[in-house]
């Protein structure tokens, strides 16, 4: 049965014994299957991952340099018209980011209009002033976005949170579809499940369209802080894929507000670059002075318009999580409508009476920093000590304006591979979309996520988490047997 009464997105309510019907060839599949072969083909892609070299860092952890994210073999399964229902509600928030951002470092009318208080966006610490007033190329702020979602029933998906920064997971998503396209062929014979391989070409696509020139190729480059970064392997696989340099900033120069790439045949001019650093670390001589991972000057060649940064610097401002509570009223501000992927309901502890609320319930609530990621700073009250729970109370009288909190969700699940076979544990999913200067596009598939602690509702990897392979069927009908070719939806 699903966990604490969850819904089960295979098996609903009604255990491996009464799957949702449109899930019963895939149930059948597991049945079919023994544990021993299911589990033969998991460690075989786990080896494949670490010979590969796929693994992440926890900060602080001295025993983490070659950890891998545990990979599940059951697949996820999204039917087509779910697919279209979220794609359309993600192509809609995105939009909204990125009006947001061009308009509070523009003209601020949904300041003026008393929209959001101004001082939760002047005062954040991720809004960069350094940026205001500078429009991007062609108008795109956040050209890579990762939007978490939740599930709690069959049509009931959140928004858990928005990540505009420098959203990561995308290698995992695409090793994942190697790893299962190897280990499990009878699958993708079976079902006709949308390709998600062209996603580095789609990248690459939106770095070009999104160029300040007017160049027929413009020079794109994927600037990294260096290999001990725990995201390094997905920086290195992207600028393979894509067939562009992967670039340290010792290896980029500013000359006369232009980027210059050094190379053993020379400089060559830099048009876009798609930077895995924060922008506290991205130039010295604009953010943080001791940095040493930034490019000098990088900042005005940016204002200067001679070069694109995806995402943009100052996106920062969207991840926030006190600027997520009011995501439902930037989307009705610059879309006139209503959003199509609600938020989960917050509370927002800046204000008294939410504050109230939240301390009297702090053990059934999850407490959230505001600018936190990564599952830390972060309360699960009810699985929180009492200790816990008396700390967290302290913190949010000292600073309240740090926190918001939500309701514990009864989280979905997915039937996932356990020492003691198949159980359910809790998932939520990443999708990637992507924004250029053709137009914003989703690609059919994602990062899902997966608690592997029984019980557990934190996905993140730093916590222990794995992730499975994320299937967007190309129609809803019954599997269709027969060989099928991948095709980009």
């Amino acid at each position: 049965m699903a966990a604490n009464g969850a819904f089960d997105e295979i098996w609903g309510h009604g255990g491996p014994d009464h799957p949702r019907a449109e899930f019963a060839a895939l149930s059948q599949w597991v049945a079919d299957t023994p544990a021993s072969e299911l589990q033969r083909r998991q460690q075989a892609a786990e080896t494949a991952f670490r010979q590969l070299g796929i693994t992440f860092a926890v900060y602080g952890d001295s025993d983490a340099a070659e950890r891998i994210i545990p990979f599940d073999i059951v697949p996820r399964i999204f039917l087509q018209s779910e697919w279209q229902r979220l794609s359309e509600g993600l192509v809609q928030r995105v939009e909204a980011i990125n009006a947001f951002l061009e308009d509070v470092y523009g003209e601020g009318r949904i300041i003026k209009e008393g929209v959001i208080p101004p001082e939760l966006v002047l005062l954040n610490e991720q809004f960069r002033a350094e940026v205001n007033r500078v429009r991007p190329p062609h108008g795109v702020w956040a050209h890579i976005c990762g939007i978490d979602l939740v599930r709690t029933g069959p049509d009931e998906f959140f928004v858990l949170e928005d990540n505009a920064r420098t959203p990561s997971g995308v290698s995992y998503m695409l090793e994942n579809r190697e790893a299962m396209l190897r280990l499990c062929p009878e699958l993708f014979r079976d079902f006709r499940v949308a390709a998600v391989d062209s996603y580095p070409d789609m990248l690459l696509e939106t770095m070009r369209s999104v160029s300040p020139g007017s160049k027929s190729d413009p020079v794109c480059v994927v600037l990294t802080p260096g290999h001990f970064n725990s995201a390094y392997y997905e920086h290195s696989f992207l600028a393979d894929a894509m067939g562009v340099e992967l670039v340290e900033p010792a290896d980029l120069v500013v000359d006369d507000d232009i980027v210059w790439m050094r190379t053993i045949g020379g400089r060559v001019r830099v048009d876009v670059i798609y930077r895995r650093i924060d922008d506290d670390y991205l130039d010295p001589l604009a953010f943080r002075p001791e940095s040493l991972l930034g490019v000098p000057g990088l900042i005005a060649a940016y204002r200067a318009g001679n070069v694109a940064i995806l995402n943009a610097p100052g996106n920062g401002i969207a991840d926030d999580k006190a600027i997520y509570s009011y995501m439902p009223e930037i989307v009705r501000f610059y879309s006139g409508g209503e959003a199509k992927l609600p938020n989960v309901e917050t509370f927002r502890c800046r204000e008294p009476q939410a504050l109230k609320y939240v301390l009297d319930h702090l053990p059934e609530l999850v407490v959230k920093l505001v600018d936190g990621s990564g599952g830390y700073g972060m309360l699960v009250g009810p699985t929180a000590s009492r200790t816990q729970i008396e700390e967290f109370r302290a913190a949010l009288i000292a600073e309240p304006q740090r926190y918001i909190a939500q309701p514990t969700l009864a989280l979905s699940t997915v039937p996932t591979l356990v020492e003691a076979g198949l159980a359910p544990r809790h998932v939520d999913f990443r999708p990637f979309v992507l924004t250029g200067g053709n137009g914003v596009k989703v690609v059919p598939g994602g990062l899902t996520r997966v608690a592997l602690r029984e019980g557990s509702l934190v996905v993140n990897s730093s916590q222990g988490g794995g992730t499975k392979d994320s299937f967007v069927l190309m129609d809803d009908g019954a599997p269709s047997g027969q060989s099928q070719t991948q095709v980009q939806s």
